[in-house]
């Protein structure tokens, strides 16, 4: 849980500029055959009401040209002082406004309007999908399902961007605990909307126990040890469909897993020392093991963030896909791994784990007693704090 960092890509909207700079907002574009009969300003003021009833992330993007429509239709073009390189939050919203251009108030009201039923007619409630035949148990934060042999354990907070918290914590050990003994041949982790993992929801240090911050060092600890240790002993083979930026713990697990699959648009970060943290998930031996100990330490010492290409160069990625074709690439690929013989690729993982696997687990084992330690030190307590001072000021 030094993955508590993660939780700063939270502050890191470089992905939504980015999407706003390719954004051709096909819902603003001009149909000039229609009769003039713009939304009126009561339905303009339903549609506002009837978006804060959504119980599903339509995701950044779509928040933007949302953001960018009502701007456009109580204010008209944007006329605001362009923010600076760094505010990447503002900086997103005023590209946003900015890109419809000249849309009347009129026409992107009308727009707004249409967008909001649309996002509300899509938002009803899925009904209810029976048990897989292993009897698999729900779950509030994962989506699990099992499919031609590949059991899917999917992080399932994307408002979050999938953030752990520790009932996820308690979920993930359950549900691959489940895929060790089910059927399928394989397991994949992977995200849902447009993040992988933003790592540690620093909510979780807000909830302090009875026994005061030391008993909540001590459980977060021995919490994450388990987690870890659910990884480190899984029998089958473990495959990362990294469908978006990956932070903290969701990236240091990744030396873990036996494939590791990324979109283009994917980026790993570590940077723990920026919260007085220290690694884990096994990173300060799996990554000087797989890149290197230069490279391992610019990511897990000096915050270094690596794009998806980066990290396969370096060993830590399997393949990068880009993201137009990445899911049915990817995934036409794991259905046909479904069909390999069960047995032949556990044992295959066996006769490659089995060497380190005492190692990894002395490895989890320091690692969690140094994060404990950092926990209760004054250093990482006021890091926490000007985290925290710093998000009440978005």
């Amino acid at each position: 849980m030094a993955a508590v960092v993660s939780v700063l890509s939270r502050l890191n909207l470089v992905k939504s500029v980015r999407l706003v700079r390719t954004l051709r907002l096909p819902s603003l574009q001009l149909h000039t055959t229609r009769a003039v009969m713009w939304a009126s300003v009561e339905e303009f003021n339903d549609a506002k009401n009837r978006l804060s009833t959504l119980k599903k992330d339509p995701g950044n993007e779509v928040k933007l040209k949302i953001y960018a429509l009502f701007k456009q239709a109580t204010q008209g073009p944007c006329n605001t002082p362009k923010p600076g390189m760094l505010d990447f939050v503002n900086k997103a919203k005023w590209d946003a406004w900015k890109s419809v251009g000249s849309l009347s108030q009129d026409e992107a009201r009308q727009k707004y309007v249409d967008l909001i039923a649309s996002l509300v007619s899509v938002d009803a409630p899925a009904p209810p999908t029976a048990p897989s035949a292993g009897g698999t148990a729900s779950f509030e934060t994962l989506l699990v399902t099992t499919e031609d042999k590949v059991t899917t354990i999917r992080l399932n907070r994307p408002d979050k961007k999938n953030a752990i918290t520790v009932q996820m914590y308690n979920e993930i050990v359950e549900a691959l605990g489940q895929a060790a003994n089910d059927d399928s041949v394989i397991t994949v982790m992977t995200g849902s909307g447009d993040f992988y993992c933003s790592g540690n929801d620093l909510n979780n240090f807000t909830n302090i126990p009875a026994g005061g911050i030391e008993k909540m060092a001590k459980d977060s600890g021995e919490l994450l040890k388990g987690f870890v240790k659910s990884f480190i002993d899984f029998p089958k083979p473990l495959i990362a469909v990294v469908n978006g930026p990956a932070v903290g713990i969701s990236v240091t697990l990744l030396g873990l897993y036996d494939v590791v699959y990324a979109t283009d648009r994917a980026t790993f970060h570590t940077p723990f020392s920026h919260l007085g943290q220290t690694p884990e998930g096994c990173s300060s031996y799996t990554f000087p093991k797989i890149m290197g100990s230069a490279k391992a330490s610019e990511m897990l010492m000096f915050n270094k963030k690596l794009t998806a290409h980066e990290a396969c160069e370096l060993g830590l990625v399997t393949e990068v896909f880009p993201d137009g074709s990445f899911q049915q690439e990817v995934w036409n690929r794991i259905k046909s791994y479904g069909k390999l013989p069960k047995n032949s690729l556990a044992f295959s993982k066996q006769l490659l784990r089995a060497v380190e696997k005492e190692k990894l687990h002395h490895v989890n084992e320091q690692e969690c007693e140094r994060l404990v330690e950092r926990w209760l030190s004054d250093e990482c307590m006021n890091a926490i704090m000007s985290f925290f001072q710093g998000k009440s000021k978005l």
